[in-house]
């Protein structure tokens, strides 16, 4: 930096000109520079009362102890107490007679969808339509019951894990294994009549034979299916997995066996029937068998 003054002004310059244009060395105003200091003052106030510098293993806690995650924790600690009463009542209440409260039936419904955003969205989408090999919850297609008390079992117990001795429980056969290639084929055909057109009509007869043989003991010779063991309707044109011919062949050579994992160890009961009033008001929830 130059000390040459300038001839007209009484300030340094850099010594750089261009052009005959100069550069001033300019002092910052005294404001700009209070403040500047001030904010290093805060911030390394700050970072001595609050939670700021990392560790390995966690932040330097602050002289304040402030937490976030305990403030949460107040926060959730509060409105779990102020929902105690209504949440107990949940709990203990049938099934059945949720709905003919019309209080009760509003926050289950509004505690539900919070559950359900927060745990199943994940697998059936945040609109509950579902997605390939995971079930629509909006329809009346139901592998095991779309009444409440079957919705409410099966989010407590889950499908086909082996973390819960009541999980709904089904396995299909893998037939690559014990049909030919040529009976696969038939006996798809047969299946896509069902709800639509085979790609092969000719050998559609041929695969009703196979069918009655080895399918409708869980699919009903009808093909209509069986909720008790978990087995889908063929006959409404809802596939979980896909109901083209290059699909249902796979289904039929390897099979399917999709897993729900039990919820009844994560949520509590109140948070359980909360959902269940969720799912089966969406839309497609059934009556309960009388």
């Amino acid at each position: 930096m130059s000390d040459k003054k300038d001839d007209d002004l009484d300030y340094e310059t850099t010594g750089h000109e261009w052009d005959g244009i100069k550069e001033y060395n300019k002092p910052l105003p005294r404001w700009w520079l209070w403040t500047l200091y001030a904010t290093i003052i805060w911030a390394v106030l700050y970072t001595i009362a609050y939670p700021a510098w990392p560790g390995i293993k966690q932040a330097t806690p602050g002289l304040l102890g402030f937490s976030t995650r305990a403030e949460v924790e107040k926060d959730i600690a509060r409105f779990e107490g102020a929902n105690s009463g209504i949440n107990e009542q949940l709990a203990s209440v049938e099934l059945t007679e949720i709905s003919a409260d019309p209080n009760l039936t509003q926050y289950a419904q509004n505690a539900g969808g919070a559950v359900f955003r927060t745990w199943c969205a994940q697998c059936h989408g945040s609109g509950a339509a579902g997605a390939k090999g995971y079930p629509n919850l909006l329809d009346d297609d139901w592998l095991w019951g779309g009444d409440i008390e079957s919705i409410h079992a099966t989010i407590a117990h889950g499908i086909r894990n082996e973390d819960d001795p009541d999980a709904r429980y089904s396995e299909m056969p893998a037939f690559g294994d014990l049909l030919e290639p040529e009976e696969i084929a038939q006996v798809v055909n047969y299946v896509m009549s069902l709800s639509g057109e085979a790609q092969d009509a000719s050998i559609v007869d041929a695969g009703e034979t196979v069918f009655m043989d080895n399918c409708a003991a869980c699919h009903m010779e009808d093909g209509t299916g069986d909720r008790f063991q978990g087995a889908p309707n063929l006959t409404d044109a809802i596939w979980l997995y896909g109901g083209d011919y290059d699909t249902l062949v796979e289904t039929v050579e390897y099979s399917r066996f999709g897993v729900m994992p039990p919820w009844a160890d994560r949520l509590n009961e109140a948070q359980i029937r909360a959902v269940a009033t969720y799912v089966h008001g969406l839309g497609g929830g059934e009556a309960t068998p009388e």
